[in-house]
């Protein structure tokens, strides 16, 4: 299971740790800081990755969200096993492993285009996510033990703010690379060999954009294993799988865990079909390349409330905070489901800014005051996150039967949820 720290919120008068630093690592939180820009920017780029498999195989929305599917499920199988598995190697060897496997993957997608099957491209994400995975489970913790656990919301919202400039960044020059074609034709006017030459000369722009990250993934992998041992201080308990399961049991913990699923659900379920909903005529009718550069509006609105929420949340209520920024992505969700144009299209982009702080809060919050057992709960909810499997397949879905805006229900209803949890949660446990 993923590791953590014991958590206090900025509004509990009694706070669990002192002011000491939890391990003894003098700037390491800058390479905590670097391994949510990497993770961040190679999970953004399923949404500029799904249109453009969208085309080239012909799917329906249900189909093109099984990408995400495919990546998000390997929390659910891979967090538990994972986490032990760091406990293991501890936290540097076991970022250096999840670095390792995301290698991998990325080169994973050059048998995937060359083959052509859908398929194979969805092993690759699996893979990819796994080593994701592995890098999450290390970094969450890790920057949570490096400073006073009176700080841990803000600290944790700061760490997020570089996830979100990944996230920022990959999908812009993503979309350059991948989206657009130089072809006068499309898949769903070709068939037989003519079309598997399509989809092979297609993909190779995915390939590219894979390849490059496999060589920068490799410098990363090299440089922490020189710091291998460069963490001091660094303890691990063993616990059963019963154990944390049993936290579910708490109603703060349990609805909080309840809560991530939908969250990073919601998230990105939006993001995945954010470049369909743009292109659509009655949005913005932008072409595929140009739809795709404005998800960095999206994932940057994150990174900007990110640092704007790491201030806010050492004077506001974590809990009331959350409330209020979930009740204003379910605002701009029913404006652009019910206008068109430039109001539709931009406030749908805005939602990302009422996300930024939704993760770490909800995180801290549910593991608030669990003591010795923050370990377990960090892993129940790192399990927590296919929700990013489920939610956006289930939208996909209903995209297909309905629209791409009647769809925006499904993630309203899962920020409505986590807004009860903000009032639920509203005062120290």
């Amino acid at each position: 299971m993923a590791l953590a720290p014991e958590l206090a919120t900025s509004t509990d008068p009694n706070p669990l740790e002192s002011d000491a630093p939890q391990v003894d690592a003098p700037g390491l939180n800058y390479f905590v800081f670097a391994l949510f820009f990497i993770f961040g920017g190679i999970t953004s780029l399923n949404d500029v990755i799904i249109p453009k498999l969208k085309e080239l195989f012909t799917l329906s929305y249900f189909e093109a969200s099984l990408v995400q599917f495919w990546f998000f499920i390997a929390y659910a199988v891979v967090g538990i096993p994972g986490a032990r598995l760091v406990k293991k190697l501890g936290y540097m060897r076991g970022a250096v492993a999840g670095l390792v496997t995301m290698l991998v993957g990325c080169l994973l997608f050059i048998p995937a285009s060359q083959t052509a099957v859908f398929g194979m491209f969805l092993f690759a994400y699996f893979i990819l996510a796994t080593g994701v995975v592995l890098v999450q489970i290390v970094a969450n913790p890790l920057i949570s033990l490096l400073g006073p656990a009176r700080t841990t919301h803000s600290r944790l919202t700061f760490a997020q703010a570089f996830n979100s400039l990944g996230t920022t960044i990959f999908p812009f020059f993503g979309s350059i690379l991948i989206l657009g074609s130089l072809a006068t034709v499309t898949a769903a006017e070709l068939s037989g060999a003519e079309l598997a030459a399509y989809r092979t000369a297609e993909s190779q722009a995915i390939v590219n954009g894979y390849l490059g990250l496999a060589a920068a993934l490799a410098v990363v992998a090299g440089v922490v294993w020189l710091f291998r041992n460069r963490l001091k201080g660094e303890k691990h308990e063993h616990t059963s799988l019963a154990e944390g399961l049993a936290l579910l049991k708490r109603p703060r913990f349990g609805y909080g865990a309840a809560c991530i699923f939908l969250y990073v659900g919601a998230e990105v379920a939006i993001g995945s079909f954010i470049v369909n909903y743009l292109m659509q005529a009655e949005v913005l009718n932008l072409p595929e390349q140009s739809a795709g550069k404005l998800i960095s509006l999206y994932w940057g609105g994150a990174l900007v409330g990110r640092f704007i929420g790491s201030g806010l949340l050492r004077m506001v209520s974590p809990g009331l905070l959350l409330a209020t920024v979930a009740a204003g992505a379910i605002t701009l969700i029913a404006i652009s489901a019910n206008s068109t144009g430039v109001v539709a299209g931009y406030s749908l982009l805005a939602v990302g800014l009422m996300n930024a702080i939704m993760f770490p809060t909800i995180f801290s919050l549910a593991c608030e005051k669990l003591g010795p057992r923050a370990a377990d709960g960090s892993g129940i909810i790192n399990v927590a996150i296919a929700g990013g499997a489920v939610v956006p397949v289930l939208y996909g879905a209903l995209a297909d039967q309905t629209s791409l805006a009647f769809a925006l229900v499904l993630p309203a209803l899962c920020y409505a949820v986590i807004a009860g949890f903000g009032i639920f949660a509203r005062r120290p446990a």
